[in-house]
């Protein structure tokens, strides 16, 4: 009984120590990096035919949020004789 106890208390004092260390040095390294880096900035886009279908895509996409909208809103409110 007393040997579980031996270890509780070392597990204890090793997840404190990390936790110290981890929080020390928090902000010292740099964030990491994603695997999934984009070879052209977000904000150009190499080919404009990619960005005339980013724009089309956009569009539709709103004018379908839009429908979903109103159908609901047509549904939610609709007069209950």
């Amino acid at each position: 009984m007393n040997n579980g106890l031996i270890i509780m208390r070392y597990l204890f004092f090793l997840t404190l120590y990390r936790v110290s260390y981890e929080t020390a040095n928090a902000g010292r390294e740099p964030q990491a990096r994603s695997f999934l880096i984009e070879k052209v900035p977000s904000g150009q886009i190499a080919n404009p035919r990619q960005k005339e279908w980013s724009d089309k895509a956009i569009h539709k996409y709103a004018a379908a949020q839009g429908k979903k909208w109103q159908k609901w809103n047509d549904a939610m409110f609709e007069k209950v004789n």
